[in-house]
């Protein structure tokens, strides 16, 4: 088991433990981060600045129990630092409090450094290169993990809780159990390492210990004292604290000597592993140690003392006499028992990004000039291009930097005004007044079909003459549909440009274009779980065609300049007043978006076939009209409503609209007379009989008249112009839209007039 373990359910991922990780040995997953064992050094950093207490040491407390009432002999050693951490008691009683426990006997880890001493002598006496002290496991792992090329600098010696372990089971037998107790968190990688593993059956932490005493109910303060077992040792007392390992080997130190270096904590230790690794010192001996003021200073220290505090602690230990147990007798020189150890290279070479990787990470955070890259270290890195390579290496992921998250965070406030805004308008759009108004026949059919596809998911395609009301059908379908609760999008492909139309349509990424200097989501993304209707669809440009079919088939938008797609499930609703079945035939229309958009098609009746709505829908307007210009207007004249009734209407509902709301503005009386409406209404209604029914008579009779003449215009003016569309319209002097109107009306084509060569309008 792993000796420190992640709480995932309490990581928030605040990343506090990569920024104090030396060796970033954290890896930050989906929603936690974890240690990679294979890189971490066991330093404990982690652990003390986790502020969720994540990070935890793996529990070893039940295990030792276990052990202990097991029956078998099982021996304490206390780590050298101990009197830094339990100051509260005397080493006596701390001792009595042990064996109380359980333990067989007690001894000091101390005498382990003195173990020690002749195997440092032998190593410097024959190391041609700068030796590295070996008794940090941390420092071990660091060189081993990360800076292989110095793995034969280190002194091929054991750490003194090894040098015990390997003591105590040589003079007691193999079978021994031996629990080690210290501060160090390393200290539990190393009893579970190859080259170590075996000698040292538990490592428990002083905490640990303190807990397995309250568990129990021991006061420890108040037992009375019992001797340590074992060796007394003497100078290997000092060893834990600064300059403690020469004191130790009764090794002489001189402030002025360049050949013996000495440090302790992260800072020093990483600056002398580095300086080493370069060439740029070449001492006779380092003497380093990970934890700041060496082993009194571990991750599992007493928080509340000072260093210096915790320095004469142990000073005085070392000037005390505490009793021993003569009854047990170790031999001093006991059978031969080795304090050699081997190193070996324990690097994982990870992948190494090329620099267009590190450009694309860096661009993904909206990094695109040096200027962006702010190196504020939030995600635990030095600078944005290691923490773009800890990206590229799996360490980190992209929710990380800080200033593209609070950029983003602004940018959504944003559009998130944006989309509230847009929903405010169709929420007063779609539940104001606003619904589809007559009772002839052919609105009862639109209506009937409008109540069969709302509900499906069903890509529906609105044809008609431009202001049939091909908006306000499908705000009826929405409004019909499942996604009603979801937004809908309305574009007018004829109002955008083409570049901008795709821009607005799928977003783009920072940089796409000139003027795009922030990310943006387009349409299809903001309409997600909704609707989007394009209208005029037959006018977008052969590539944004291509673009929409991705969308229809895939269900996939990419962003202009972006390389990754983006699921969305939007519904499509398209409408047109073009001919797109020509558009196929003559190449200005993709035949397979047309088959993606022609599932389900209802067409919008023009005005002049829903007379007998006219009436209903003038009421209608004149309404809104009153209530938009806050007149007290009651009615429409019985001769305007006739009027009205005789208008072919070319512009349809809009154009009707518009009218009512003229007259409205210049009536000065409260009903709309026919002399409020344009000319033509008056003119066309002088034209006609006293009596409706003679007028309906006499229009019946006359319409088929006017058509055949309107037809045969039609097909002049096509012949005279070659059958080029543009041509006959400027011949016919009309708005080319209105003659392809014309041609609708009259089922014509302007292919079937050409005298020859590649005369089409495009």
């Amino acid at each position: 088991m792993e000796p420190i373990v992640t709480l995932r359910e309490k990581c928030r991922k605040c990343y506090s433990c990569v920024r104090s990780c030396p060796v970033k040995a954290i890896k930050v997953d989906k929603n936690f981060t974890d240690i990679m064992f294979d890189r971490c050094i066991g330093c404990g950093n982690c652990l003390s600045n986790c502020p969720q207490k994540a990070k935890i040491v793996c529990d070893k407390v039940g295990v030792t129990e276990k052990l202990l009432a097991s029956g078998q002999s099982v021996i304490a050693v206390l780590g050298c630092s101990f009197p830094a951490f339990f100051h509260y008691v005397s080493p006596g009683q701390l001792v009595a409090g042990l064996k109380k426990l359980g333990f067989a006997e007690v001894h000091e880890g101390s005498y382990g450094a003195e173990l020690m001493a002749s195997g440092y002598a032998e190593a410097m006496e024959r190391s041609p290169s700068p030796l590295i002290s070996s008794h940090c496991p941390a420092v071990v792992d660091l060189i081993e993990r990360h800076y292989p090329r110095l793995i034969n600098n280190l002194a091929t010696v054991v750490s003194p809780m090894v040098a015990m372990g390997r003591f105590l089971k040589t003079i007691l037998g193999a079978e021994t159990k031996v629990v080690y107790l210290s501060s160090c968190i390393a200290a539990k990688f190393e009893a579970q390492a190859e080259e170590t593993g075996g000698v040292i059956d538990i490592v428990l932490t002083y905490r640990e210990l303190e807990g397995i005493f309250k568990s129990r109910s021991i006061s420890v303060p108040a037992l009375k004292e019992e001797p340590f077992d074992g060796i007394r040792p003497h100078l290997g007392r000092l060893f834990p604290i600064s300059e403690g390992t020469f004191k130790a080997f009764s090794i002489a130190t001189d402030p002025l000597d360049c050949e013996i270096v000495t440090a302790e904590g992260e800072v020093n230790v990483m600056g002398i592993i580095k300086d080493l690794a370069s060439g740029r010192i070449n001492p006779r001996i380092a003497d380093i140690r990970f934890c700041y003021d060496g082993c009194i200073g571990g991750p599992e220290r007493n928080r509340e003392l000072t260093g210096f505090y915790k320095r004469n602690l142990v000073i005085s230990h070392f000037k005390r006499d505490v009793p021993y147990n003569t009854a047990h007798h170790y031999p001093e020189q006991i059978k031969p028992c080795s304090f050699d150890r081997d190193f070996s290279s324990k690097h994982v070479k990870l992948a190494i990004p090329k620099g267009s990787d590190v450009k694309k990470i860096l661009q993904s955070t909206n990094k695109f000039t040096q200027k962006d890259e702010l190196n504020c270290r939030a995600c635990g890195y030095r600078t944005c291009r290691d923490y773009a390579v800890a990206v590229f290496q799996g360490l980190a992921d992209l929710e990380m930097c800080l200033p593209n998250n609070l950029q983003q965070l602004e940018e959504d406030r944003g559009r998130l005004i944006q989309k509230y805004e847009l929903a405010k308008r169709e929420l007063d759009r779609e539940y104001g007044d606003e619904f589809i108004v007559g009772t002839d026949r052919k609105t009862l059919e639109v209506l009937d079909l409008i109540k069969q596809v709302g509900p499906t998911p069903t890509t529906v395609l609105i044809r008609g003459e431009s202001g049939t009301g091909k908006e306000l059908t499908a705000r009826a379908i929405h409004r019909f549909s499942k996604r009603n609760d979801k937004p809908l999008v309305t574009v007018n492909c004829t109002t955008i440009t083409d570049s901008l139309l795709e821009s607005e349509l799928f977003g783009h990424k920072r940089g796409a274009f000139t003027g795009a200097v922030a990310e943006k989501k387009g349409l299809f993304e903001a309409a997600d779980g909704g609707t989007i209707f394009l209208d005029e669809i037959g006018d977008i440009t052969p590539k944004l065609q291509a673009e929409l079919l991705r969308v229809l088939d895939r269900g996939e938008v990419r962003p202009v300049g972006g390389t990754v797609t983006k699921k969305v499930d939007v519904r499509l609703i398209a409408a047109t007043n073009r001919n797109l079945e020509e558009g196929v035939k003559d190449g200005w229309f993709r035949e397979d978006l047309y088959y993606r958009l022609n599932v389900f098609t209802i067409t919008m009746p023009p005005l002049r076939s829903r007379i007998e709505s006219v009436p209903l829908l003038a009421h209608y307007f004149l309404e809104k009209a009153r209530n938009k210009l806050n007149k007290n207007i009651i009615g429409l004249e019985e001769r305007a409503i006739k009027a009205m009734s005789q208008y072919s209407w070319p512009g349809n509902i809009r154009e009707m609209q518009n009218v009512i709301e003229r007259a409205a503005v210049l009536t000065l009386d409260k009903i709309i007379k026919l002399g409020n409406l344009p000319l033509i209404f008056a003119e066309n209604y002088a034209e006609g009989a006293s009596d409706l029914p003679d007028l309906v008579s006499f229009k019946n009779e006359r319409e088929p008249h006017v058509m055949r003449v309107e037809k045969k215009l039609i097909q002049r003016y096509l012949t005279d112009a070659g059958g080029n569309v543009s041509r006959a319209a400027q011949l016919a002097n009309i708005p080319r839209r209105t003659f392809y109107r014309l041609l609708d009306k009259h089922g014509l084509k302007g292919q079937r007039f050409r005298t020859g060569g590649r005369a089409g309008d495009r």
